[in-house]
Parts: structure tokens; C-alpha cells; sequence
């Protein structure tokens, strides 16, 4: 044996004592150093150093002498200090595979180990080493990634122990001991052997790079095979987890993480986690964390995932969790995690800048929670179904991005259907800002039922469809470019709406409405004290419909300006009909009722003395049938009726009506109004027409039809000493002119008069329904007043008015001359006197004239 070792062994060995039994293999020797006789050479494995006491058992001398393959089932050695250089490895494509030495159990007692590749580059150290291992394999296999060394029982101490099973990583440990299975380490470490930039490098189809210390790290039933790392009970205690991560897509033909690593009942305690985007900045962090893992994996393919593993049941509680995508960041001061529930407390949402299109959101939350049924990732997929998600006093403001990009999104990172069975929101404040035109819920609670994502849905403009819900919120304000919109409550559901003292006021003046507008447009201004609605409808789904069985509105103060002062909208105006007609879905309100209001009109134009105003107050309005024509079985026909009072003093009545399925839009509008002093119209007449009315209508009845084309029908004025007076810029009355056009007027239609026909009445296509109307009533109050040739004879007035104006105007022209002239006159006269005069004094007469008696004696 000595001399069969000496001339066939690629090793120079000595030794002190050697006792070999070749009938059964067994070996002892004691002082042995082992050196390789040819060290250079890297194709076969190196050994170097010494061994107390070498012991083999059963060792193969066939095999040994005859396909020089070292075999054996036992080996013990006592206090080795061996470096061990693996032979280079063989590509089994292009020459032989290496047969490493086969050991069925080892035993190792305070050793110092080494094991190098042939480059001298380190693979594996431990000092002080106390090791019993069965079924040890020790090979290199780079070409297939796996691990250098495999075994199955094991009993193991040590202390500085180092691995580096590749390019990237060293794990390190201060201390390594077994007992009962249970294996400790202390200060625990893997640590990246290259910076993040030389990753990105060198590995730039790789995603993750790690950096892990743990104080200590226990675990039970270690079982290593190939590239394979199975433990179990794992525990780490202050673990201080590092990661670099980038958005890259790895290689689907390279490996991203190049072992199987299965860990069975993990324990982070007290964990810091820190990972980090390719600029360095944080993209996650959690300090104080505890997670509890029923079973965790990490591969190859989970590594390509946003989430690097894969897991089982969880338990995880932590604090101070911050979160930073590209432009929010996200903090928590402690959250609670399990398969099924979360609960979050203190989070806080944050922009970290500021992109116009992309939603940013400035919120805090007090409370986080979700109850689930089913929380997973499928091929990095969310699979999802939550039982309740509740959200306690959410405080803060969402900016909607100004220029949303229209491409709509894929969802591809969601598993459908995703499901939310409901979702809970408590004593929040939200201001909603979109475009700048704030809405704002304050005091708001909320609950939807039943939210689910999935194919069909994402196809709409929202992406989910839901059950019932309600909504309350108090304070509600919503602000647009030229109003504010608000209530002191507001309260809906899926069947019932109802809202208390809404108002809808300009945010601008009139002047400046004026100026900001290209052309002529309402302004108006509302209040309401109370609305309410019940019925059903879903205004968010694909099939969007709406039918309400009654809305009531409660003291509504309603007041329309508008200005002549713009140019004309010139654009076509839409009949109410066609208007409801063109609603692209199923509405239908069965009874619409406005009680106990006012309504006011004023408008002026550029030559008014301000607005002209009219009053309808005391006003109930009741519809019904409101509909776009699109709900199978509800009636189209729209029956409208009105009572109020015109100008604080006159009873009106209007009965009207439309057909939304009519295409002519014809339409019926009829009624009175009562005992109306002239003089109330004077507050409209007055501004801009210089013009005031007095006398009585004692009844003023209108029977209309019509079309989108004009209108006709009839109408009757009872009325008495009706007259007018044209007035001067100064407001005075003008008494030449009214009494001329008080001439041409009838000032009393007597008891019983007839009614006259309206007809021919063309419609403005770009004026809007109520100018069609007056339109009617303005040529009955024409034929009523001046006869049923009204046309010819408001042009006879007309011209009548203007020639007097025109003579009055020469009159004063003339008397301004002839006040002119006689001052010429008087100058002239005066003149001549003074000329007198002076000849006067000239000649002495004066003062002879008046001499003193005395001086005369």
C-alpha cells in the first residue's frame, strides 16, 4: 500500500504510523501531511495539509489500483488541516467527466477546512470544525450551476465559516453549531460579492441583488442536493435585509437566481428590510418586522416576479413601512398581515413629484383593514377576493391628472375576477381635484357592496361594476370655472337621493361673467332647501339606466341672468324633447314635483339702465314622464303643470306638454294669467325699453300648439284703461310722445272680447324654446292691443313716434336759432346805446345836465 500510494498517487503523503487491513479496507494512520505532487495541474483534485489521525473504513483497493477511483463508506479524521482544490470541471459535451471521490459518511473533529475551485478562488472555510456527515458528495459543476457539495444527516460546529457558491454571493457566519437537528448560526451574512453598478453589468438580465446579516439564524433538517437548499424552523433574529432591484425582464433562457431554495416555518424577527430602485433611491422599508412564513420559495422563476418568492400562510407585523414608486410615496407607521386580514394604521400617501398626467394623490388614513378570502400571486398575478376593505377618517386631496393619457390600461398584473364583497369608508375628508375644479366630501361614510373586476368590465370607462352602496357626507362642496356647488348634506343610495340646502352660486361677478364668456350665456344662481329622490338606477356599468318613481325639490330660489352683451350663440338649440331624446340610455322619472319656489329672469342689454327683471314666485311645477324615449313600456308623452304667482301678484296656471318619441317635437302649451296690474311689468319694460305700462290685465289667457318649426294657436286679453308712457333718458315721463302712441293703443278690450289668432310664428333655431313662446305671446298682445293688421299698424306707430320725435327735435333746433338770433339783436342794440354814450361825455352834456342848483345862482 505505501508503495503503491507513493507510485501511483497524484499525492505526496506521509505519515507516522499506517496500518492497512487489505482484506477489509480498513485503513488507520496517524501524523499524516498530504501535498500534491504535481500542483499545477487543475484536472485533478488537489489536497493539501495535515491529519492528526486518518481513519477509513471499507475503503475500495479495487477500485483504487485498477479504475483509480477513491470509494469507502467511512472516514474519520482528528484535528485536519486540509485545503482542498476541486479539479477543473469537464464540459459533457467535449471531454470526460470527473470521478470524485464517494464517501457514504464522514466524520471530521476540530478541523480546519478549505475547500478552493482549480482558478484558487475560495468555495468553502470553517475553523474549529466538528462535523459528522452521511452520504457526502464533493464536486464542481459550474456549467450546471449546482452546488459543490451535497449530503443528507448531518452533526456540525464550527466557527468563521464562508461559502461562496458563485460569482455573486458569500454567505458568512461567526458560528455554526448543531444539536438535536437544530442547527445555530451567529451573525449570520450574505453578502453580495460585487457593487450594485457591477451587477447591473456584468449580470444585466438579473433583477435582484441581495444583502442579508442576520444576529442569529437557526434551522432544522438542512438537506442540500445539486443546486437545491431545503431547510426547515428556520429563524432569524434582527435580520437586516438588503435589496437592489430594476424593472428589468430577465432572459427567459438565463437563469435570474441560480438556486432552489425551500424554507419550511420561517421567523423574521425584529427585521429590517431596505430595498432599493437602480438610482439608489428606496422603493420599500420596514423596520421592527416580524414574519412568520409557513413555507417559502425562492427559484429562478419566482426571482423574475415583482415579489422575488413564493409563500404559503404568513403572519407578518411591522413599523414604520415606507413604499416610493416614481411618484408617491407611501408610509405606515405599523401594519398586521395575514392570509386573512390586514390592518394598517397611521398611512400616510404622499407625492414625491408633481406629473399633469398622471393622478397624484395627498392623503392620511387612520385605519387600514381588510378582511380576505383569497390573497395569492399566480404567475405574478394578483389573484384577490376580499370579504370587507374598511378605511377610517381618510383625510386629504386627490389631483386627477389634467391630461390623462388615453391609452387605456391592459391590467395584465391582475388574475380575474378580482372581487371586493365591501368596502367601508368612516369619518373622512376627500377633496377630489380635477382640472382645478375642486369636489369636496366632508364628514363623509360610504359603502359599496359587491365590487368585481373582470373581462367584460375593464372594456367600460370604469373597470368594475358594483352592488348596492350608500353615501353620506356633510358639507359638500364642488367648485367649477364659474360656480361653487354645495350642500349641508348629502345623502344616496342605490334607491334613494337626498340632499339638504343645495346651492349653486357664481364664483364670478356679473361684469366678469360677461367679459370671460365668447358669447351670450346664462348665469344663474340656486338654492334649494331640500331635494329628494327614490327609485333605482346604475349610472356606472356598461348598461347604464335611470328610473326614478319620484324627485321632489323644496323651496327652490332660482335666479337666470343673461346679458345681451355677447355676441349671439348662434348655435342650434335643441327642443326639451329632443334634448331628452338624445340621453344615450334608459331614463325614466314617473313624477317630478317643485314646490313652494321662485323663479326670477332678468337680462339687459347694452343701451339698458340695468337689467330688466321677472318674477315667478309662489311656484309649483309638476311633471311627469320625464324620459329620453329608450325605457320598453313607460309612457313618452310629458304632461307639465304650473302654478304660480307673476310678479308677486298675478295667478298663473300653465299647462304643457311634449312627446320625446314625437321627431317633429311638436308640443302643446297652454294657460292664463289673472288680474295683473300693468305697473308690474314695469321692472322688466322699464331698463332698456323706456317704457312703462299702467291700467290692468284682468285675464290673459294662450292656447298654443307647436313644432320645431313655429307655433300658433290663440290668445284673449281682458284688460282695462291699459296705456303706456315712453320715457326720457331722465327718467321722467315723455307726455308728447305717449300720448301718440297712446292713440294707436286699445285700452279696453270690454267684457267679452275675442280671442285672436297667433300663426305663422317661425322658430329661431338658435333661440331656445321660451323665445318661440314669447314670440307667440308677443303678436296675440299685438293684435289684441292694435288690431288684427298689427303689423302695419306697429309700423304706422312707429313712424308716428319718430316723425314727432323728429318735429320736436326741428322745433328746438328752430328755437335755438331764434334764442340766437335775438341775442345777436340785443348785442347790436346795446352797442349803439354805448356808442351814444361816449359822444355824450364827450360833449360835456352830462355834466351840465346834472349841475347843482347853488352853482347855477
Amino acid at each position: 500500500m505505501p508503495r503503491y500510494i507513493k507510485n501511483n498517487s497524484e499525492y505526496i503523503i506521509t505519515y507516522k504510523t499506517l496500518d492497512v487491513d487489505a482484506g477489509t479496507g480498513n485503513i488507520i494512520s496517524t501524523g499524516v501531511t498530504v501535498n500534491n505532487q504535481n500542483p499545477d495541474r487543475t484536472d485533478k483534485l488537489g489536497l493539501q495539509g495535515t491529519v492528526d489521525t486518518l481513519s477509513i473504513s471499507r475503503l475500495g483497493i479495487y477500485d483504487l489500483i485498477f479504475s483509480k477511483s477513491i470509494t469507502t463508506d467511512d472516514v474519520t479524521l482528528k484535528n485536519p488541516n486540509l485545503n482542498v482544490i476541486l479539479a477543473k470541471p469537464i464540459d459533457t459535451k467535449t471531454g470526460k467527466k470527473a470521478d470524485p471521490p464517494k464517501f457514504k459518511s464522514i466524520v471530521i473533529t476540530n478541523g480546519n477546512i478549505q475547500i478552493f475551485r482549480h482558478t484558487q478562488q475560495k468555495i468553502l472555510s470553517v475553523k474549529a470544525l466538528d462535523l459528522s456527515v452521511e452520504n457526502l458528495q464533493m464536486k464542481e459543476n459550474s456549467l450546471n450551476d449546482q452546488l459543490p457539495i451535497a449530503f443528507e444527516k448531518y452533526h456540525l460546529k464550527g466557527n468563521n465559516f464562508f461559502f461562496r457558491p458563485d460569482n455573486v454571493y458569500a454567505f458568512t457566519a461567526q458560528s455554526i453549531y448543531t444539536e438535536d437537528g437544530q442547527m445555530s448560526v451567529k451573525n449570520f451574512a450574505m453578502i453580495p460579492l460585487l457593487s450594485y453598478q457591477n451587477f447591473l453589468k456584468y449580470y444585466p438580465k438579473k433583477r435582484n441583488l441581495f444583502d442579508v446579516k442576520a444576529t442569529e439564524m437557526s434551522f432544522k433538517d438542512i438537506l442540500i442536493k445539486k443546486n437545491k437548499l431545503s431547510l426547515t424552523n428556520v429563524k432569524f433574529e434582527n435580520p437586516e435585509i438588503k435589496m437592489f432591484t430594476t424593472d428589468v425582464k430577465s432572459d427567459e433562457k438565463k437563469k435570474s437566481f441560480t438556486y432552489d431554495v425551500n424554507l419550511e416555518n420561517v421567523l423574521l424577527n425584529n427585521a429590517k428590510i431596505n430595498i432599493l430602485k437602480s438610482n439608489g433611491t428606496s422603493l420599500f422599508g420596514a423596520e421592527q418586522l416580524t414574519m412568520k412564513i409557513t413555507r417559502l420559495v425562492m427559484n429562478d422563476e419566482t426571482a423574475k416576479g415583482n415579489i422575488p418568492f413564493q409563500y404559503e400562510n404568513f403572519d407578518i407585523q411591522g413599523k414604520n413601512i415606507n413604499y416610493g414608486s416614481a411618484s408617491q410615496h407611501v408610509k405606515v407607521a405599523s401594519l398586521t398581515i395575514n392570509p386573512k386580514s390586514a390592518d394598517l394604521l397611521n398611512v400616510s400617501v404622499k407625492p414625491t413629484s408633481i406629473h399633469p398626467g398622471k393622478t397624484s394623490l395627498d392623503v392620511t388614513a387612520q385605519r387600514l383593514q381588510l378582511n380576505i378570502n383569497k390573497w395569492e400571486f399566480l404567475k405574478n398575478k394578483l389573484n384577490l377576493d376580499i370579504e370587507t376593505v374598511l378605511v377610517n377618517q381618510l383625510n386629504g386631496k386627490i389631483k386627477s391628472a389634467n391630461n390623462p393619457k388615453k391609452k387605456k390600461p391592459t391590467f395584465e398584473g391582475i388574475q380575474f375576477p378580482l372581487k371586493i364583497k365591501n368596502v367601508v369608508v368612516k369619518n373622512s375628508n376627500i377633496e377630489i381635484d380635477s382640472k382645478n375644479q375642486p369636489l369636496v366630501f366632508k364628514d363623509l361614510n360610504a359603502n359599496i357592496q359587491q365590487i368585481e373586476m373582470n373581462d367584460q368590465t375593464i372594456k367600460d370607462g370604469i373597470p368594475f361594476k358594483t352592488g348596492n352602496y350608500s353615501l353620506t357626507t356633510r358639507n359638500f362642496n364642488y367648485k367649477t370655472k364659474f360656480y361653487n356647488l354645495s350642500a349641508s348634506l348629502l345623502k344616496l343610495n342605490k334607491n334613494t337621493v337626498h340632499i339638504s340646502n343645495f346651492a349653486m352660486k357664481p364664483t364670478v361677478s356679473r361684469a366678469q361673467y360677461i367679459r370671460m364668456i365668447p358669447s351670450e350665456k346664462d348665469l344663474y344662481d340656486l338654492k334649494i332647501n331640500q331635494v329628494n329622490a327614490t327609485g333605482k338606477w346604475d349610472l356606472v356599468s356598461e348598461k347604464k339606466f335611470l328610473e326614478v318613481e319620484n324627485v321632489t325639490l323644496n323651496n327652490v330660489e332660482a335666479n337666470v341672468f343673461r346679458s345681451k352683451i355677447p355676441k349671439d350663440d348662434l348655435t342650434d338649440k335643441p327642443m326639451y324633447s329632443q334634448l331628452l331624446r338624445s340621453i344615450k340610455f334608459p331614463m325614466y322619472v314617473r313624477n317630478l314635483d317643485i314646490k313652494n319656489s321662485v323663479l326670477e329672469y332678468e337680462e339687459d342689454t347694452k343701451k339698458s339702465d340695468g337689467p330688466g327683471k321677472l318674477i315667478f314666485n309662489d311656484l309649483n311645477m309638476n311633471v311627469k314622464n320625464v324620459n329620453s324615449g329608450k325605457m320598453k313600456g313607460k309612457p313618452t308623452v310629458v304632461p307639465i303643470s304650473i302654478t304660480c304667482k307673476f310678479m308677486n301678484a298675478s295667478p298663473m296656471n300653465v299647462k304643457w306638454s311634449f312627446d320625446t318619441a314625437n321627431r317633429n317635437d311638436a308640443f302643446t302649451i297652454s294657460g292664463n294669467i289673472a288680474d295683473l296690474p300693468a305697473s308690474r311689468i314695469n321692472p322688466f319694460i322699464e331698463p332698456y325699453l323706456k317704457i312703462q305700462a299702467t291700467g290692468l290685465i284682468s285675464d290673459l289667457i294662450f292656447n298654443f300648439k307647436g313644432t320645431q318649426h313655429g307655433i300658433n294657436g290663440t290668445l284673449k286679453m281682458v284688460h282695462q284703461n291699459l296705456k303706456i308712457a315712453i320715457l326720457k333718458q331722465t327718467g321722467e315721463k315723455d307726455k308728447i310722445l305717449s300720448a301718440v302712441a297712446n292713440i294707436f293703443v286699445k285700452t279696453d278690450s270690454g267684457n267679452y272680447p275675442e280671442s285672436v289668432i297667433v300663426e305663422e310664428v317661425q322658430r329661431d333655431k338658435t333661440k331656445s324654446f321660451f323665445n318661440l313662446f314669447w314670440k307667440g305671446i308677443e303678436q296675440g298682445l299685438k293684435k289684441t292691443l292694435i288690431g288684427k293688421n298689427a303689423p302695419k299698424t306697429e309700423q304706422s306707430i312707429k313712424n308716428t313716434v319718430e316723425n314727432t320725435k323728429s318735429a320736436l327735435e326741428q322745433n328746438k333746433v328752430e328755437l335755438q336759432q331764434t334764442k340766437s338770433e335775438v341775442k345777436e339783436k340785443v348785442k347790436t342794440v346795446k352797442g349803439k346805446i354805448q356808442e351814444k354814450k361816449e359822444v355824450v361825455k364827450e360833449k360835456g352834456i352830462f355834466r351840465n345836465l346834472f349841475k347843482k342848483k347853488s352853482d347855477s345862482i
